[in-house]
């Protein structure tokens, strides 16, 4: 019997890239956006359900998850990847566009986790994989919002991946650098007020550094979607996977991998997990 992956966010970028990475290996695809019409190309294909899920809208969320259990039966990894950034000085920034950075890129994904746990844990199987990225260990000026949420999609994976051990369910995080997809275009926000003018040098050496790309080199959405597979496949419990070698150098002068996994096993073998 195939098994079943549901992923959000899977119009276009690395959702996308995932989605026919898993169909063209054999499995059913859940692809949910918040636009079905986006997916037409996915939707030809005989063994991908698309359907809409809105991270905003709890509704949408349950009813995604149930119709992906009636079309296939089972959902065996749950791929959480929409997500966008919000960028600015803190200060001009409006409490409703930090409350929607939340809403989205945090607190949809651990909704959309809640809905699909009753299935995962009474089959005692699961993969759940977060996309998160080097902007969840380290962080780039202007972005409090979008780091913050981020480095709060690391802490809450990271105790999950304890908490749900124990139900043979498994927690990964995905960590991407810069990836050419529109992540700077519809997936991107930034807000300022320009009479805020002490924030200004700022702003202007952060737009110059955008302009001359990532720090971490951009890889395509196809090398992410590849290195997700392998976190949802292994089989293993490790809980990070940096994806890039860009993305890796980067990391490496801010934390040890090494030290990241043994950390965690010890964390593991204290608590008999």
């Amino acid at each position: 019997m195939s098994q079943t992956v549901l992923i959000t966010g899977a119009s276009s970028g690395i959702g996308v890239a995932a989605a026919k990475l898993f169909a063209d290996r054999g499995w059913n695809v859940v692809a949910t956006m918040r636009n079905p019409d986006d997916g037409a190309d996915l939707a030809a294909r005989d063994n991908v359900l698309v359907t809409r899920l809105d991270l905003l809208d709890s509704g949408s969320i349950e009813t995604a998850i149930a119709a992906g259990l009636e079309r296939f039966g089972t959902i065996d990894v749950l791929l959480n990847n929409a997500g966008y950034g919000a960028y600015g000085p803190l200060e001009a920034t409006p409490m409703s566009v930090l409350r929607r950075q939340f809403d989205v890129n945090l607190f949809g994904l651990v909704e959309t986790i809640q809905a699909v746990l009753p299935t995962m844990r009474a089959q005692r199987s699961g993969v759940i994989v977060n996309v998160s990225s080097v902007g969840g260990r380290m962080t780039y000026p202007l972005g409090t919002l979008y780091h913050g949420s981020k480095w709060a999609v690391e802490g809450l994976s990271e105790a999950l991946h304890y908490e749900l051990a124990t139900l043979g369910i498994r927690v990964k995080i995905v960590e991407p650098g810069g990836v050419n997809t529109d992540f700077g275009g519809r997936s991107f926000v930034f807000t300022h007020d320009p009479e805020l003018a002490d924030y200004q040098p700022l702003v202007d050496m952060a737009a110059a550094a955008m302009e001359e790309g990532s720090p971490s080199g951009n890889q395509e959405p196809e090398e992410v979607a590849e290195v997700i597979f392998a976190a949802a496949t292994d089989g293993t419990m490790q809980l990070r996977y940096i994806s890039g070698e860009g993305a890796e150098a980067l990391l490496a002068n801010r934390y040890s991998a090494a030290q990241d996994e043994q950390f965690v096993a010890g964390f593991r073998a204290s608590f008999g997990l």
